[in-house]
């Protein structure tokens, strides 16, 4: 099973680990493209902060961010399951798993990125202000400059399992499953269940859950109805609908009854 996750935009702070070793991260299929990247980001930061503002689109509180960009290749490192915050990082809740829960999640978890296209939650990275819809002076919007570096890699990492879509709509530009992968992918709603009204806060919040329930019973479907079937033992409402045509993911909606 591959689990597709967005990043959050907050971050934890770097520490002062060892800086970045850009040849240690996951999926090497993406090395240059993430020097591109990174590159940019890095001379766009430390040339003008102004413009590295506007392009980043940050607050006048957030100017702080520039500086930590510029400083990439120096700043500490840690795990990115540290790095990453907020509502669904919180819900799942990386540090308390058991071990045998962490080991999974180093092998199946993977979160996409602006900046490093998509890392493993093991790999050791800076913490870092870049999303996907940035447009990059030279490279134009994230999303799309990552398509082509994605789609050689991404295929081979989805390995013949189930691949498990939780990204948000931005990061899920970045790369779409196509063909045989397609129709072992899974993307989930999560709905309001009184009214069917897609949640907010909350969408977040049960994602983080649904990967921890997971995680932490050691199931490993196969495909999509597999999945459905594991989350209904876990206690999930789950609704599924299967691909009308080839080449496309199935679409499971759980409901839930809060809507903060």
């Amino acid at each position: 099973m591959l689990v597709l996750l967005p990043p959050s935009e907050g971050k934890a702070a770097s520490g002062r680990g060892a800086p970045l070793r850009p040849e240690s991260l996951s999926l090497p299929g993406l090395a240059a493209a993430r020097e591109t990247v990174l590159g940019e980001l890095v001379e766009l930061c430390a040339a003008d902060e102004d413009k590295a503002r506007e392009v980043l689109g940050l607050s006048e509180g957030l100017r702080g961010e520039v500086a930590k960009n510029a400083a990439l290749r120096t700043a500490g490192a840690r795990p990115a399951g540290e790095i990453y915050t907020g509502v669904l990082y919180d819900a799942l809740d990386l540090a308390t798993l058991d071990a045998a829960a962490k080991r999974r999640a180093a092998a199946s978890l993977l979160v996409f990125s602006g900046l490093w296209g998509a890392v493993r939650v093991t790999d050791r990275i800076p913490s870092y202000r870049c999303s996907m819809g940035v447009r990059l002076p030279g490279l134009g919007a994230l999303g799309g400059f990552w398509r082509a570096p994605m789609a050689e890699v991404l295929p081979e990492a989805a390995g013949s399992g189930l691949v498990l879509d939780l990204r948000s709509a931005a990061y899920a530009t970045a790369w779409r499953p196509k063909g045989e992968v397609a129709g072992r992918t899974a993307t989930v709603r999560v709905l309001h269940a009184p009214t069917r009204k897609v949640v907010s806060h909350f969408n977040k919040a049960t994602k983080g859950r649904i990967v921890r329930s997971l995680l932490t019973a050691g199931a490993a479907p196969k495909n999509p109805a597999g999945l459905v079937e594991a989350l209904r033992d876990l206690g999930y409402e789950v609704e599924a609908t299967a691909p009308a045509k080839a080449g496309a993911a199935w679409a499971l909606d759980v409901l839930v009854d809060e809507v903060h």
